[in-house]
């Protein structure tokens, strides 16, 4: 006697088994990536671009996340955050030799659509995170950029981008920005300072870059040298004032330069103390919640697997609680 089932029973078999992987495959996560957009840059650039395709390998392990290549984002969207000059500098490739040298790094078309990029994943986290509470990008967080001039290897801010295009399809009107790189969110806190609707929060060490601190709506300065306990407990107080804001939306900007290995930073943290730091913002909005978009942000650390287990481990934890 025959053991092959019927022709009927095996198509429906294979189309119960294709359904419930693409069920499980649509219940994932998901987060957008820019990686394969190469900056060309000069021998011994200390900018660490190999960071971002480690991070999302080590998540890819995981199999808790979808990824979708971010969308370069439209210039006229960049704009709402930005003077249109700037833009169409940046974009063309008219920017003088200043601007160049104060961004960081040398002008190129791969630039331009890893800076485009960039901000098409923060805006599509921004959509997610309206939709499902959440949303990541693997990328972004540049922070250093104001609304005329790039800075810091940050060339468009793409917090702020993403800020006045939900602000100008009327699906917010207060936000909020939870920056924990370890250098001050210079370029967001200029960009709002007179915004009463956006709350810039910013804690990092007060005698690193930039050296010129603006005017965060609130700024935490850490002595150098600062370790797990004092930074935790200086979050814990921090966190309840962005929370009374009552913003419709909090963008974190989750860098990990404040890791004691890291060569851009000056402060003592452990890849434990960025686990607890990660726990304590995400429960919180969780809680209450409030739409919740994770960028990344500085990481320099050497070994640069150090930095990518950092950041990989930011993802782990939102996996966990959303």
């Amino acid at each position: 006697m025959s053991n092959r089932l019927p022709r009927r029973v095996n198509w429906f078999r294979r189309w119960t088994v294709t359904r419930t992987d693409t069920v499980r495959e649509a219940s994932r996560l998901r987060l957008y990536y820019c990686d394969h957009y190469a900056i060309p840059l000069p021998p011994g650039h200390k900018f660490p671009m190999d960071k971002y395709a480690r991070i999302r390998e080590l998540l890819a392990a995981d199999g808790v996340y979808r990824f979708e290549c971010a969308p370069l984002a439209d210039p006229s969207v960049v704009r709402l955050a930005h003077d249109p000059n700037y833009v169409d500098a940046v974009v063309n490739g008219t920017l003088p030799s200043q601007a160049i040298r104060r961004i960081g790094f040398p002008w190129s078309e791969g630039l331009v659509k890893r800076s485009l990029a960039s901000v098409g994943g923060t805006l599509s986290a921004a959509s997610d995170a309206m939709s499902t509470g959440f949303g990541g990008n693997l990328a972004g967080g540049t922070h250093h950029a104001f609304r005329a001039e790039g800075s810091g290897f940050c060339v468009f801010n793409d917090i702020a981008t993403a800020i006045e295009w939900l602000r100008s399809k009327k699906r917010i009107e207060r936000a909020a920005v939870i920056d924990l790189d370890v250098h001050q969110g210079d370029g967001t806190a200029h960009i709002y300072e007179s915004d009463p609707d956006v709350l810039t929060a910013s804690m990092h060490c007060s005698v690193n870059f930039p050296f010129r601190k603006q005017r965060s709506k609130i700024d935490v300065e850490l002595p150098e040298g600062t370790g797990d306990q004092a930074y935790l407990e200086a979050l814990a107080a921090l966190i309840p004032r962005v929370l009374e804001f009552a913003p419709e939306i909090i963008f974190y900007q989750s860098g990990v330069d404040t890791l004691a290995s890291d060569s851009l930073g000056r402060l003592k943290l452990t890849h434990e103390g960025l686990k607890q730091r990660d726990r304590a913002v995400m429960s919180a909005v969780r809680e209450c919640g409030i739409p919740f978009v994770v960028t990344l942000g500085g990481g320099y650390s050497k070994p640069i697997d150090l930095t990518a287990l950092a950041h990989a481990n930011t993802f782990r934890i939102a996996a966990e609680i959303w």
